[in-house]
């Protein structure tokens, strides 16, 4: 479970943002929406085959 403590003088804005942050952090939501569907694990290889590539050819046009 997450805590968020509210420092003295801090807006609950903020202390909420800090909250969201964390809960982003954890990867929660990701996880839920992973198992509604099942991927076959050559699917997911394949997957992380083309981000890799993508971020690659990605930070090489930025070098340019």
């Amino acid at each position: 479970m997450l805590k968020t403590v509210v420092k003295e003088g801090e807006s609950i804005e903020r202390a909420l943002k800090r909250y969201k942050r964390k809960f982003r952090n954890t990867k929660v939501l990701q996880q839920l929406r992973d198992r509604q569907q099942y991927t076959k694990p050559s699917e997911e290889r394949r997957q992380i085959k083309q981000k890799a590539a993508y971020k690659e050819q990605y930070l090489r046009d930025q070098e340019e």
